[in-house]
């Protein structure tokens, strides 16, 4: 994701260069969607999800790429798939992770990791004096760390030899006090052991013993030391040990017989704790059995006496290992010139310079035994043995020489915990090479290297390293160069390039891929992965369980070369190589992630953040953002470390057009964002660090970058830098970036809409958290520098804003995130809202009472308002107010509409929301009134005069008590056209939304982003539609059916009432409606003061009212008294159970309210959002998805459908021109379905049919076998029925989008079982026509999809004509159709034309021009027909764009051209008794109809299939209706004015007709 997206790297080179692959899904366009890749079913391409990117991919009609064009290549051609994308299989829900997906354990070292603090080096050696169990030969070995003690007094030799061994340790961690012991008697040990652990405290102490002097230690565990006269063996217990140095201990046993010791040290370990168990452990100390141990051999074996070895030869591994490895090596091995041991102890180098032959053989043999550990021992293992003590890890790297070494000499060294053997491991090899390469340059490399002193002598091999540095620094500053770079040449080794090379072939040949469960995957049996896996019963899995986990395919099993990758980092030659590879690495996932953090390459990157290197920028950043997205705890490191200043750095640097500072800066400064706010996130030091680095100013810079990525996440950053915060929500107030992000509502990207609205939530007091318990609150928090009712009004500002532009968006996840930021508002305001809710309940029980809309006595909202209003003294005051009242009002309508959304998800969260403010609108002292009707029985449903009974999906409940439990209906609601029904009509004297007030909209807000009456359409006055839902999720409305779930479905109701009242009515019962249930405990305690709940009480609507509100203002007021208290006041609570019994005006009403008190705490909600954008970067972005795979199964499917498509095509467009001459009543298939089948659709290439009935069934039926495929309920209202399918997307498979009466537009996919295992599943849904006018005869919704440029044009019974961009999933266009009839039928024209053609109700058909004005759009308009055009379609063949057929139901079918004049070129009237249906051909030039049913003629149905070309060319087939009487109704559907359906095949010679009795009859032409 660090290299170019335009074909480029970061070093300018082009794809593939330097180990840089071009990455998934490139062709050099750039992508506008995170989340589009890798989620298309069979594509290579992404889904735009903008248009600011359409000139990158030709014009936003993406010329036909997706219009079913015939290329000469069958690989797959990258099609463009429309709601496909991530987004709309998860709605913004992080996904779960897979079956496979591992168990990491925390990758960090425990809280108990052992820190070693001091050492004691017990020397028990006697020198001159043999042991009496020791039977030496001769020669022998005598070297003690690489002294000869013969060669002077054995005083002076004790000494020297302590001293070079305090050196040897020292070269493993410089950092500890070693201590000495030597010859120690029985009394000096006991002393320094104690002392010892005083120091230590509860640090770890190590304690080395060689025993080389003494007897070999006893069976039972005795080790020995001396009398002070070096008479006596003096035996020493391991209890004692144990006693004296306490725990946690590191112990190394250098003697005969070590494994008496270990074993013994376990059983005396094991009792201890016991005992301490029984008797109570001191809290935080480790236990004995913990105790890390190093012994040379077993018990029964005696160090090796080769006189050519140490006699220390277990010390020697441990402490100096590349001496003895070099000296091994040499006994071993033939080597050219003669070398000898003397000779490789004058090896050149520093151990600590890699650029020297020894240091680089240091280098060489840490990556190896690294290495050799990692892919040998369990990860618990190694995390801490390895990476948890320098000195511990050290000892166990050269644990694993001295393995190798010691047992070709029959010995075994032993360690507890015990370890799997090494060594036989195929990376010694390696080692042996990279030996050998080194010690061929010897004889050259001393010949020219001048040392004083190359004798062995009783120096150490340690003091004549020294020597040899120092006396080669001096040579080093007169040359300027690098360690004898005059002196002598050495050639480096390879090892680690071929290592590179090695990791580099595993990533670029497959690694990536997956593969079956084996010895070859990654493994699932070590400790820190443990594979979820259901079973059948505790401790047994189930076979199916088995069977099901064995198929999922699973990563391969990682490199061995990952931790000398680590090591490479250490190397500025390989650093950048490394680097890359290992983002390559990290790349395949979050397990990739894990293995890497596990190995210990945080630190490493952590300091890599200091280098000033340009061309690792690109790579760290990927990295970072890696390791971030899987463990979001590293914020803490990089805020102690500054390593968030690297990120702010580059977010803040200006943009290079040359991209030579920064390849692709937009995407690579979008992972800065992500980074720093994933450092902000619920971390206040992070946020307040960030800000500090001016991260807020850069991220709100880049707000108007032309990439979406970048502008989605410095949306989020700035959400979760000023989560909480109330210092930066006062810095974004002033700089106006609530502001902003408003007017970034009308982004292109859905992704950059729903990260505008995430921070806007988390402005408003949401929690942008990951932890599920802080749910926010406590909106802006305090903005102490602004006036209270200035800070009212920009909240109330920000959420109008927010609803009016998101309430109509297409893409469910937007509108969740809007239901977030309202739910903020309804929190913090919720009295307005308890207010709205009154209003709204009174005024619909009115309506439905039959009652007028002017003013009378019974019309209490309006005097309410009006009382209200008429307390505020001026008129300014008083249209402040007006708006404020109205503005809640428009949120609350929006609520409404949001609860009966057709995407359940939108639909739970916001039934949630207006649950909350209907149980506190029926705790409020609004239902003590005694005007109030919210006790009273709902009246009988009043239908308007003349005209039909409506109901779209905004339904009624038929109950409007208060719900005992959530298993009751909420009170209903009705809803109006209009925003503010209620406000605007119902109480028309007060309330008046006119352009004046408009006015008093924008200047009372004050400069803030508010709306303004433009930004609402105006409809009709009365109240056509209904709104309301269910109480809860389970309540089914029986005129209702559940439609199919979504992919990811994680939207919970919750419930305002913590737990249900005892029920004491039936929901079913029409007449038991008083509120006998159980009164909350806020009104059982008013009960007790202010009398019976249900009282008349003696203060009015108005007083209510301002009561409320006033609780509302005293609750802001607590809120900005709070910056006295906290600095971070941005998650208080608000103070929900305050009861203030007056006003501000002095009003002695006693209301207690308590608005929250005994109301469920459910507000605000919480997002998910954040969560699911770090997935993009959990996810592979180098390598091709499994889609673009060649030779995986969903790239074989493609390449094959491309193919099968290519040759349906081919055969098709020949059959075209013989197919018109011919017959068309060739029977093909009958189908018999449930219902009267409508609507249909053909799939172009597949051999499917769907059918619709009059209600709201879908089925899929395989028409060539008979066969029904799947069959689901739409989900819409019992009357308004299913007007319209379609199925887009055929090149790639397909999605069914189907359209109902009610505008609601519903899209769903895996319809065909052959290629999904999952059942139907919704994709997305929405509204596509939002004003919907009752009409006496209307057609519902009509739609016409265009897929060559993804567009969706919506009309029906409406005065618009709605065109939706499926790429943004937005809006594009409202085009008037300036007739108060119905559009009958949309058509648009194929390839790249931006024109369609509408017909109407009224028998006009007109032409419209996309590019123009939409005031101009209308190009042509034909009025000849005279009455209902029931069809509209273009010429198949002739004059494409130019010709047009229209079908009328009197039985009319005219010919049309644009270009002539207004009359018909041709008219057809082959049903004299009126038509039902009519269609033609998309390349045959042919057209049919189907005859109308009437009293006299209902038997049988004629179909008509007429040659365009020729007239004398038909074909007449006559279909029985299987109807048994005449049909006395109407239509089936009071949307569709038919009872039979015909429809073309868009390819094949084919047509399908759907009759009255529920048969679906298929016909083809008779080509031979």
């Amino acid at each position: 994701m660090y290299m170019q997206q335009r074909g480029r790297q970061p070093n300018g080179a082009p794809h593939g260069a330097n180990g840089w692959p071009p990455r998934n899904g490139e062709r050099g366009s750039s992508r506008d969607s995170n989340t589009e890749r890798g989620v298309h079913l069979f594509t290579t391409a992404p889904d735009q999800s903008s248009t600011g990117h359409d000139n990158d991919n030709g014009g936003s009609e993406l010329d036909g790429l997706g219009n079913g064009s015939i290329a000469a290549n069958f690989d797959p051609v990258p099609i463009i798939p429309y709601w496909s994308a991530k987004r709309h299989l998860t709605c913004g829900n992080p996904t779960p992770p897979p079956p496979w997906a591992p168990k990491m354990t925390p990758w960090r070292s425990s809280p108990g990791k052992l820190k070693t603090a001091n050492a004691a080096l017990v020397l028990c050696l006697n020198i001159d004096v043999d042991p009496p169990d020791v039977i030496k030969t001769n020669p022998c070995a005598v070297l003690e760390c690489w002294v000869d003690p013969h060669t002077m007094p054995s005083h002076k030799a004790l000494e020297v030899i302590g001293t070079n061994l305090q050196h040897q340790f020292e070269g493993l961690s410089p950092k500890l006090s070693y201590k000495p012991i030597l010859d120690p008697s029985y009394e000096d040990l006991r002393r320094f052991c104690t002392t010892l652990r005083k120091q230590a405290k509860e640090e770890t102490v190590l304690f080395y013993y060689n025993g080389h002097g003494v007897p070999k230690p006893t069976a039972s565990g005795e080790l020995w030391c001396f009398n002070r006269n070096y008479t006596q063996y003096i035996p020493v217990s391991l209890a004692e040990v144990q006693h004296w140095l306490g725990t946690p201990c590191i112990y190394i046993w250098d003697c005969s017989a070590a494994g008496n010791l270990l074993l013994n040290f376990n059983i005396y370990a094991q009792r201890r704790d016991n005992e301490n168990q029984t008797g109570g452990r001191a809290e935080g100390t480790p236990p004995y059995a913990e105790s890390i141990q190093l012994a040379a051999c077993a018990a029964n074996e005696q160090l090796p006496s080769c006189p050519e070895l140490p006699a220390d030869l277990f010390t020697s591994c441990l402490t100096s290992p590349i001496d003895i490895a070099l000296r091994y090596f040499v006994m071993h091995n033939q080597l050219p010139n003669n070398i000898t041991a003397d000779m490789v102890m004058q090896l050149p180098g520093d151990l600590k310079d890699r650029r020297t032959p020894l240091g680089e053989l240091n280098w060489i043999f840490t990556a190896i035994t690294d290495t050799i550990a990692w892919t040998t021992f369990s990860r618990e293992l190694f995390t801490r043995l390895y990476r948890s003590d320098l000195l511990i890890a050290s000892l166990f790297r050269n644990f694993l020489l001295a393995e190798r070494i010691m047992k070709n000499y029959h010995c075994t060294p032993h360690t507890s915990p015990s370890l799997p053997p090494t060594n036989t491991h195929p990376l010694w090899a390696s080692w042996d090479l990279a030996l050998d390469a080194c010690l061929r340059q010897l004889p050259e490399l001393l010949k020219h290297t001048d040392m004083n002193s190359t004798s062995m002598g009783s120096a150490s091999v340690r003091a004549r390293r020294q020597a040899q540095a120092q006396a080669a620094a001096p040579r080093q500053d007169k040359s300027g160069g690098p360690l004898g770079e005059k002196l002598y040449t050495y050639i480096p080794s390879r090892f680690f390039a071929d290592q590179l090379t090695a990791f580099e072939v595993w990533i670029s040949r497959g690694g990536s891929a997956l593969t079956k469960r084996g010895p070859l995957s990654l493994p699932g049996d070590t400790p820190d992965i443990e594979y979820e896996q259901s079973t059948a019963g505790l401790g047994s899995s189930s076979p199916t369980t088995a069977s099901k986990t064995e198929h999922h395919l699973v990563p391969r099993k990682p490199p061995e070369q990952l931790p000398i990758v680590l090591q490479v980092l250490l190397s500025q030659p390989h650093r950048l190589r490394a680097l890359i590879l290992l983002s390559q690495f990290v790349d395949l996932g979050p397990w990739a992630v894990h293995l890497a953090l596990a190995i210990g390459i945080f630190p490493y990157i952590s300091k890599l953040l200091q280098a000033g290197g340009l061309d690792l920028r690109p790579v760290l950043i990927f990295i970072w953002a890696r390791i971030l997205a899987v463990d979001p705890t590293c914020q803490v490191d990089l805020y102690s470390n500054g390593g968030y200043k690297y990120f702010a750095n580059i977010i803040a640097a200006p943009d290079d057009p040359q991209h030579i500072s920064l390849p692709n800066g937009s995407e690579h400064k979008a992972m800065c964002a992500f980074v720093l706010s994933a450092i902000a996130r619920d971390f206040p030091h992070g946020q307040n660090a960030c800000w500090r680095e001016k991260v807020f100013h850069s991220c709100f810079e880049r707000l108007d970058e032309g990439d979406f990525l970048l502008r989605q996440w410095s949306a989020l950053c700035i959400g979760q830098m000023w989560d909480g915060n109330d210092e930066i929500k006062i810095f974004g107030v002033d700089n106006g970036t609530q502001d902003k992000f408003v007017t970034l509502l009308s982004d292109d990207s859905p992704e950059v809409r729903s990260a505008v609205l995430f921070a806007l939530g988390t402005f408003m007091g949401a929690s942008g958290s990951a932890d599920p318990a802080k749910t926010g609150g406590g909106g802006t928090g305090t903005m102490s520098h602004l006036d209270e009712r200035v800070h009212f009004r920009m909240e109330v500002a920000v959420v109008t804003g927010s609803a009016l532009a998101i309430k109509e968006d297409a893409s469910p996840m937007v509108r969740k995130e809007l239901l977030v930021v309202i739910s903020c508002l309804v929190k913090e305001w919720r009295g307005y809202f308890v207010v709205c809710a009154w209003v709204y309940w009174e005024e619909d029980r009115r309506w439905k009472s039959g009652a007028t809309t002017q003013l009378h006595e019974e019309d209490v909202t309006s005097q309410a308002v009006a009382e209200w209003l008429d307390g505020f003294g001026d008129e300014e005051t008083r249209e402040e107010n007006r708006v404020i009242i109205s503005s809640f009002f428009t949120i609350f309508l929006v609520l409404l509409e949001l609860s009966v959304d057709p995407y359940h998800e939108v639909a739970t969260n916001a039934q949630t929301i207006v649950d909350y403010v209907m149980a506190l609108l029926l705790e409020s002292p609004f239902t003590r009134l005694d005007s109030s009707t919210l006790h009273l029985p709902p009246p009988t449903q009043r239908w308007q005069n003349g005209a039909r009974s409506r109901r779209s999906s905004l339904t009624s409940s038929p109950s409007r008590t208060r719900p005992s439990s959530p298993n009751f209906s909420r009170p209903g609601m009705t809803r109006s056209d209009t925003m503010s029904s209620t406000i605007s009509s119902g109480v028309t004297n007060t309330l008046r939304r006119t352009s004046s007030f408009a006015n008093a909209l924008k200047t009372i807000a004050g400069g803030i982003a508010f709306p303004s009456v433009e930004d609402v359409r105006p409809s009709s006055p009365h109240p056509l539609q209904q709104v309301t839902a269910p109480l809860s999720p389970a309540t089914e409305n029986p005129d209702i059916s559940r439609p199919p779930s979504p992919n990811l479905n994680f939207a919970q109701y919750a419930s305002p009432y913590s737990r249900p009242p005892t029920p004491q009515f039936s929901s079913a019962s029409s007449t038991a409606y008083s509120r006998s249930a159980p009164a909350s405990p806020t009104l059982s305690a008013r009960s007790s003061t202010d009398g019976a709940p249900h009282s008349t009480m003696d203060f009015l609507p108005s007083d209510v009212m301002e009561a409320l509100m006033e609780e509302d203002m005293e609750r802001l007021r607590a809120r900005r008294r709070a910056s006295h208290n906290s600095k971070k006041g941005g998650a208080l609570h608000s103070p929900s159970g305050s009861t203030f019994s007056t006003d501000s005006t002095g009003s002695s009403v006693i209301l207690g309210l308590g608005t929250g008190a005994g109301i469920r705490d459910v507000l605000p909600l919480k997002s998910r959002f954040f969560d699911w954008c770090c997935e993009y970067f959990k996810e592979p972005q180098m390598r091709q998805t499994e889609a673009d795979e060649p030779g995986s199964l969903e790239y074989n499917h493609q390449a094959w459908r491309q193919q099968r498509n290519h040759r349906v095509l081919s055969e098709t467009i020949k059959q075209a021109p013989v197919a018109a001459d011919r017959p068309w009543d060739k029977p093909v298939a009958t189908l018999h379905t449930h219902g009267k089948p409508l609507s249909l659709a053909f799939h172009a290439y597949d051999p499917h049919i769907v059918v619709a009935n009059e209600t709201d069934n879908v089925s899929v039926w395989d028409w060539s076998k008979r066969q029904r495929l799947c069959s689901f309920h739409n989900g819409n209202p019992k009357r308004a029925s299913i007007t319209s399918v379609q199925i887009i997307n055929q090149d790639v498979g397909g999605l069914l989008l189907v359209s109902s009466a009610d505008g609601m537009i519903r899209l769903y996919r895996n319809y065909d079982p052959a290629t999904s295992a999952t059942p139907v599943q919704m994709v997305s849904a929405f509204r596509g026509l939002n004003e919907i006018i009752s009409m006496p005869r209307g057609s519902g919704t009509v739609v016409d999809w265009k897929q060559s440029g993804g567009f969706l044009l919506v009309g029906g019974d409406s005065r618009t004509i709605r065109v939706w961009d499926a790429h943004t999933e937005a809006q594009l266009l409202d085009f008037e159709t300036h007739s108060d009839s119905p559009v009958t039928a949309i058509a648009s024209e194929k390839g790249p034309s931006s024109t369609f053609l509408a017909s109407f109700a009224d028998g006009i058909v007109k032409v419209y021009d996309r590019r123009l004005e939409e005031e101009d759009a209308v190009v042509r308009s034909y009025n000849e027909h005279n009455g209902w055009v029931q069809n509209v379609r273009w010429h198949p063949t002739l004059g494409i764009g130019n010709l047009f057929l229209s079908a009328s139901l009197s039985g009319e079918i005219k010919l049309w051209d644009i270009r002539g004049s207004d009359r018909a070129l041709e008219t057809w009237e082959p049903f004299p008794g009126g038509l039902s249906a009519f269609d033609v051909h998309e390349q045959a030039g042919v057209f049919a109809g189907i005859s109308a049913l009437s009293s006299s003629s209902w038997r049988s149905q004629r179909v008509v299939v007429q040659s365009i070309a020729r007239r004398n060319v038909s074909t007449t087939v006559s279909m029985s209706t299987g109807l048994t009487t005449s049909p006395t109704r109407g239509p089936p559907s009071q949307y569709i004015p038919r009872s039979s359906s015909l429809v073309f095949h868009p390819t094949e010679m084919l047509y399908g007709m759907g009759g009255p009795d529920g048969t679906v009859r298929i016909f083809g032409s008779k080509l031979v």
